[in-house]
This record gives C-alpha cells, sequence and structure tokens, in this order.
C-alpha cells in the first residue's frame, strides 16, 4: 500500500454537468421484451450470488460519501474503508447483541400471545362467524348429497437438520458481503476507470466517466440520506415507547424493526402497523394512564411518525429529483419482493431510483426515466 497520501478529491459540486450520450442499441421491442424477461429470470435463479453482490453495493454506496470526507482528510481510501467497515460491523454486532434477547423472547412468546388475543378478536367478529355458520348450515340444508369425512394427516417436520446445513451457507454468505462491501469500497474506483476504458471513442469515455461519477454520487447521498431517515425514524420511535414504560432492550427492538421496514414504501408501513398494535396489546394494556386507549398508541405514534416522514420530511430532503411513481414503486416491491423476499423489499427502492438516474442521462431513454416519475 501506497504509503504517500493523494490528493483530496475536488468537490461534488464543481463536477461538470453531464450531457446525455447516445448509446441506445439498435434492437427491436420484441429483442428488448425477450432480453428483459432473461434478465429477470437469470436474477431470480441466480439469488444465491447476485444477491450478496448487490448487497455488498449496497453497503458501500452507503460508505462512499463518508469515504469521500475521509479523503479530504487525507486519509487513504483503504484505511477509510477499514475504519468505515470495522464500526460498520462493531455498532451492527453490538446492537444485534441488544436485540437478541428481547427478539427471541418475543418469537417464544408469540403463540401465547395470539392465543390470549383470540378470544377479543373473535368477540370482534362474532357477528360475522354467526353469519357465516348461519350461510353453511342453509348450505347443508339444500345438499342432497352426503358429506363426505374429511381426513386430516400432518406430518411432522423436523427442521433441526436444515438448521444445521443452513447456518454455514448463511455465515458464508455474510462473510461475502463483507468481503465484497471493503472491496467495492477500495477498488470500485479502478473497476469503474478499467471498464470505461473499454470504450473505443475518447469522447464517449470521458461524458460516460461524467455520467458514472455524477450517478454514483447522487445514489451515494440518496441512500446514505435515506438511511440516516430511517435510523432517525425507529429511534424516535424507540424513545416513544421507552417514555411509555417498555424496557430499553424491547423499545431498540422495535425501533430496529421500523427503521428496516421503512426501507420498503407502502408494504413497511402497513406491516408495521399491525406490528405495533400487537405489540401495544401485549405490552401495554392496563398498564398506562388511560389504559382503554393505551394498545393503540404505539400504532399511532407509528402512523403519525411514518406521516411526517413520508409527507414532509423526505421530499423536503431530496426534493422531486428522486421521487418514483407510487404505482411504481408498488411493482418493483411486488416485483424484487417475489425475486428476492424480504431483501428484495429493501433493495426495491434504491434499484429503481438507480434505473431512473441511468435512463435520464442516456439519450433516447428519457421517456422511460419519465414514466417512472
Amino acid at each position: 500500500m501506497n504509503s504517500t497520501p493523494s490528493a483530496p478529491p475536488e468537490d461534488d459540486a464543481s463536477l461538470p454537468t453531464p450531457t446525455p450520450v447516445a448509446l441506445r442499441p439498435r434492437a427491436s421491442t420484441a429483442l428488448v421484451v425477450l432480453a428483459t424477461l432473461a434478465i429477470l429470470a437469470t436474477l431470480w435463479a441466480a439469488q444465491a450470488v447476485i444477491l450478496p453482490v448487490l448487497l455488498a453495493m449496497f453497503f458501500a454506496l452507503v460508505g462512499n460519501p463518508v469515504l469521500r470526507a475521509l479523503r479530504r482528510l487525507w486519509i487513504p481510501r483503504m484505511v477509510g474503508a477499514l475504519l468505515v467497515l470495522s464500526l460498520g460491523i462493531a455498532g451492527a454486532g453490538a446492537l444485534g447483541l441488544q436485540l437478541y434477547g428481547p427478539a427471541s423472547e418475543w418469537v417464544q412468546e408469540a403463540p401465547k400471545t395470539l392465543r390470549t388475543l383470540a378470544p377479543r378478536l373473535k368477540a370482534m367478529t362474532q357477528p360475522v362467524h354467526q353469519a357465516s355458520q348461519a350461510a353453511e348450515s342453509f348450505a347443508r340444508a339444500t345438499e342432497d348429497r352426503p358429506q363426505r369425512r374429511v381426513q386430516l394427516v400432518q406430518i411432522q417436520d423436523n427442521s433441526s437438520w436444515r438448521t444445521i446445513v443452513a447456518t454455514p451457507m448463511m455465515l458464508a454468505s455474510v462473510l461475502a458481503v463483507v468481503l465484497l462491501t471493503f472491496f467495492f469500497m477500495v477498488y470500485g474506483e479502478n473497476l469503474q476507470r478499467n471498464a470505461i476504458a473499454m470504450l473505443p471513442d475518447r469522447q464517449r469515455r470521458k461524458l460516460t466517466v461524467d455520467i458514472m461519477q455524477s450517478i454514483e454520487h447522487e445514489i451515494s447521498r440518496y441512500v446514505l440520506t435515506i438511511s440516516i431517515i430511517n435510523t432517525l425514524l425507529g429511534a424516535v420511535f424507540a424513545g416513544v415507547v421507552f417514555w411509555m414504560g417498555l424496557p430499553l432492550q424491547d423499545a431498540l427492538l422495535w425501533g430496529t424493526v421500523v427503521a428496516l421496514l421503512n426501507f420498503a414504501p407502502y408494504v413497511g408501513p402497513l406491516i408495521g402497523v399491525l406490528l405495533m398494535l400487537l405489540m401495544g396489546f401485549v405490552s401495554y394494556e392496563g398498564t398506562w394512564p388511560n389504559a382503554a386507549w393505551a394498545p393503540v398508541i404505539p400504532a399511532a405514534v407509528y402512523l403519525l411518525l411514518h406521516t411526517i416522514e413520508g409527507q414532509f420530511v423526505t421530499p423536503i430532503v431530496l426534493g422531486r429529483r428522486m421521487a418514483i411513481s407510487p404505482l411504481m414503486l408498488i411493482l418493483a416491491l411486488m416485483l424484487f419482493g417475489w425475486m428476492w423476499g424480504i431483501v428484495g423489499l429493501l433493495l426495491a427502492v434504491p434499484l429503481i431510483v438507480c434505473v431512473k438516474l441511468v435512463l435520464s442521462r442516456i439519450e433516447g431513454f428519457e421517456g422511460w426515466a419519465r414514466l417512472l416519475a
């Protein structure tokens, strides 16, 4: 490693404004559709390889603004990457140790909690249940054929062996994400420079460099800003429920859940409201002033905080440039959630924002970028 410090890069504002470059391939619509379907099928089939790479790129984009700030302090990129990654792993490990106890306790107590809530839900849905029974009795009375008895066979599946097999694979995936994140932070610029050098035309290389630098900076700022906003949202919610009497570890657990769910618009808040309502019925019934309304207060606070964040904070901080159509967001969440599960829901918004920025900078694809807005 070269110990001579390199000159800090120029400020982001000094970057030249890139102009669209003509990179659109001459292909028929049918060929483009077939290529898109082939890419989606590959993304689904190779998710075991693609997801660690995408997660590493996501974490590298979060750390790139910090690395650029450290470069201005004459700290080499490799040292800065080690520092940022070490702090991130240490923070995630400390948070995980704090959350493991309450999370496992909530998972173990979930069946008992649902059983205690069942009588209340049954009382609330009693009229609907009675109407359903009446309709079923009427259907049986009008049916001439004898009813067949259905025999249910319950198969017990011992998942201990699958857990033993899956644990090394999960650890290997985590290690791969950590290593790939470090290499993307350190060697990402060189990889990008070498890939651009393969272009034959010098003017096209220069324009492509400007476009990729601008896109990388904008996406890095977007991902870092969204991560900070979601972290602050979870911290505020954790502070509110802690003030209401929830233990500190449980408050941190639910604050972390709120922060992670906020990465998935619409779907995350809907799941969050249901979870906070369940948590309120378990934690606050009869233990807080005005006990009649206490169980719904966490859900109401979460909904209020999410409304303030979604309608005011994020639009003001990011502006309309990063805005995505709600319909396109829902479609992206459905697509990536179907392909990659929970990880796909977390990565859907950064990926579609990246696609929009790329399309807006390539001549001939501006209309597709406007379609996403």
